[in-house]
């Protein structure tokens, strides 16, 4: 089994021009095309923390938010959001608080594809780099009590400069860090902020950063994204 996985801070949807767009947020996603995708800053940062993509532009695309808002208009939770193509099943779901300085949160989901069980977790770390670590410690255990032993990918913006140092090193020997290419910022990316880490359960295929004209405006981030295959051991 093959997912193209990938995972995209949409900055409220407020691209280099500084307008809100959704439908090019929409239409960029179209671009990457993944199975399975971990947004960023989906949510709005006040008030009821509405989705920045109304869920009727949502509805007319080929993916289905997994459910683990907690608030009426969102779709995420601290802007963390999981979009799944409709073939797709979730059969568990949640979000969860991170050891913070500054408000920090993850969510994560038990996906089902053609009898293979896995999890996933979509998160943005902390500025700061103080708590990273014990962020990515507390997705794990988050995953580790709703199932352990199956095969994970964790994604998202985690707001670290080096591949393997400082708090990369809190994922162990069990993990594989795809760390695409340059990513930040979008119109000339120097770092490589956003990733996908896959336990090593997954071959990884492939991998990128999506650059395109359209990718190149709607955000200050680049879409990254990662082909994996789950051997059929787990099938």
């Amino acid at each position: 089994m093959e997912l193209t996985f990938a995972t995209y801070n949409i900055h409220k949807a407020v691209g280099l021009d500084r307008r809100r767009d959704p439908d090019r947020i929409m239409a960029v996603l179209r671009e990457v095309d993944a199975d399975v995708i971990a947004l960023q800053e989906a949510d709005m940062r006040f008030g009821d923390r509405a989705s920045v993509i109304p869920r009727a532009i949502l509805d007319d695309s080929p993916w289905d938010d997994v459910r683990v808002a907690k608030r009426a208009r969102s779709i995420g939770w601290h802007g963390n959001a999981l979009l799944l193509r409709r073939t797709i099943r979730s059969t568990e779901a949640g979000a969860l608080d991170l050891p913070m300085l500054e408000p920090r949160g993850a969510v994560f989901a038990l996906l089902e594809v053609d009898g293979a069980r896995f999890q996933v977790a979509g998160a943005h770390l902390d500025i700061s780099g103080l708590r990273r670590g014990d962020q990515v410690r507390a997705i794990q255990r988050s995953l580790d009590n709703a199932e352990a032993g199956l095969p994970r990918v964790v994604m998202g913006d985690f707001n670290h400069w080096g591949r393997q140092n400082g708090a990369m090193r809190a994922f162990g020997k069990g993990w594989t860090i795809t760390a695409p290419g340059r990513s930040f910022p979008a119109r000339r990316p120097v770092a490589r902020l956003d990733r996908i880490v896959s336990s090593n359960d997954w071959d990884v295929l492939e991998a990128g950063v999506h650059h395109s004209a359209l990718a190149a405006q709607a955000s200050d981030h680049l879409p990254v994204w990662a082909r994996l295959r789950l051997p059929k051991k787990w099938q």
